[in-house]
């Protein structure tokens, strides 16, 4: 048993099982009744509604809306069909029952929708536990000015050395590290994120400072900075992390390449939006500014998830002098806003040429990194995703980057990205020279 109710598994184990067991009990109460009328009128009805609600959800989000730019997966349909059905029942149900029924009606109907929010959450993994969805609100965070203060002389470190072959952690050194919260604005870009958090190790409040390396990161489509706060508990995983290396660990900076929750920016710069050039020239420029680290392109890391991943390979081949690293988790092999067509003539307004200029598999396929490190990770089950990143990935290397394939178990879900990075993390550390 984890420590506390707001650790208990919600995809794993009795919670799932018994909101599942209760959902369906739920909708077999909806569903039952004596009554002829009911069953050769009413039910027929509510089925046939949820049937046509279902079908204009799906159609709504994947023909017409399209704020993803894959089609909503097929069980993620089913399981929202079922809780659409719930509330349907229950509208025809209540007005055929006596008033002190009506409760019991509208309680059966909140727990199939339970039931199937319950389901999806399971595919996605987006909150394993009810601490992850409260994670906004439990998470402290300090002030940057605060966690940053006063620039401190800096810890040497000799060619050939990396930082841990010299740091000492002085006594007195906290046990974890910061989080906070800031703008960076888009300066060169005219970019208008969202804000972004940074996560500053132990070691960054020690004297003499070591330059720790950078890792900026990114979450997926829809999204925002806050999943990898909450579903991805960077908080936690880049304390172990720390913890492991006597306080040394990236200073980790979650930036917005979106602007809002479903918006697609294609992280180039296009008529959506410079974000190539806010994640390529204020971000870093604003990191450089505002945190005493270390600057060459081999201390800097860019990752990021789904979209984020593809955003970081593109990074990566587009502004190598700035990121030497790149960690591609489930990322595609295009930005894509649906097809290549929809995308360039959206975008480029029908410049082909445009959109080849950056896209990574062109630029990769005519320029070569052979001073870039590069790895690409997928999940297993990933049948859209991983194919995809493996074209990706085998483009790297005809490109001459040293570039590693990492599979997980699971599919398109926090289930793999967030494993996607803690597992990374020692290669990222070793590739920016923090550790051996």
């Amino acid at each position: 048993m984890a420590a506390g109710p707001l650790d208990w598994s919600l995809v794993s184990g009795w919670i799932p099982v018994a909101l599942l067991v209760v959902g369906l009990c739920a909708l077999a109460v909806l569903l039952l009744s004596r009554r002829r009328t009911w069953w050769t009128r009413w039910a027929p009805l509510a089925v046939l509604l949820a049937a046509v609600l279902t079908w204009l959800l799906r159609t709504a989000v994947d023909d017409w809306w399209q704020p993803f730019p894959d089609p909503l997966p097929t069980d993620v349909v089913i399981w929202a069909g079922v809780a659409v059905l719930g509330v349907c029942l229950a509208t025809f149900r209540i007005p055929l029952l006596r008033p002190r029924y009506w409760a019991g009606a509208v309680l059966a109907a909140v727990l199939t929708v339970l039931l199937g929010a319950s389901e999806i959450n399971k595919h996605f993994d987006q909150y394993p536990t009810a601490r992850t969805a409260l994670n906004s609100w439990l998470t402290k965070t300090t002030s940057l000015t605060d966690a940053t203060g006063r620039t401190e002389p800096a810890l040497s470190v000799p060619p050939g050395k990396t930082v841990a072959d010299v740091w000492h952690p002085p006594a007195g050194l906290p046990e974890n590290g910061t989080l906070s919260k800031s703008d960076i604005p888009g300066t060169r870009s005219g970019f208008h994120a969202r804000g972004a958090f940074v996560y500053l190790p132990p070691a960054y409040r020690a004297t003499p400072r070591p330059l720790l390396p950078v890792l900026v990161l990114m979450a997926g489509q829809p999204g925002s900075p806050d999943d990898w706060i909450n579903s991805g508990r960077l908080l936690d995983m880049m304390n172990a992390f720390a913890a492991g290396h006597r306080g040394l660990a990236p200073v980790v900076v979650v930036v917005d390449p979106l602007g809002s929750q479903f918006a697609n920016t294609l992280c180039m710069d296009s008529r959506l939006g410079d974000v190539q050039t806010y994640l390529a020239t204020d971000v870093p420029d604003w990191i450089r500014g505002h945190l005493q680290v270390a600057t060459a392109r081999t201390s800097w890391a860019i990752s990021g998830i789904s979209f984020g991943g593809t955003c970081s390979i593109q990074l990566g081949v587009n502004a190598p002098q700035v990121y030497g690293v790149v960690n591609d988790i489930s990322g595609q092999e295009a930005p894509t806003l649906g097809s290549r067509q929809k995308t360039v003539d959206k975008a480029f307004g029908g410049d082909t040429a445009a959109f080849e200029k950056t896209n990574p598999l062109d630029v990769l396929a005519r320029r070569r990194f052979p001073d870039t490190s590069a790895a690409f990770v997928a999940g297993s089950d990933d049948g859209t995703y991983r194919p995809q990143q493996r074209k990706v990935y085998d483009a790297a290397v005809k490109a001459g980057m040293r570039a590693e394939w990492v599979l997980l178990p699971g599919g398109h879900s926090w289930q793999v990205w967030r494993p996607g990075l803690e597992t990374q993390l020692p290669w990222i550390a070793r590739r920016t020279g923090l550790i051996r």
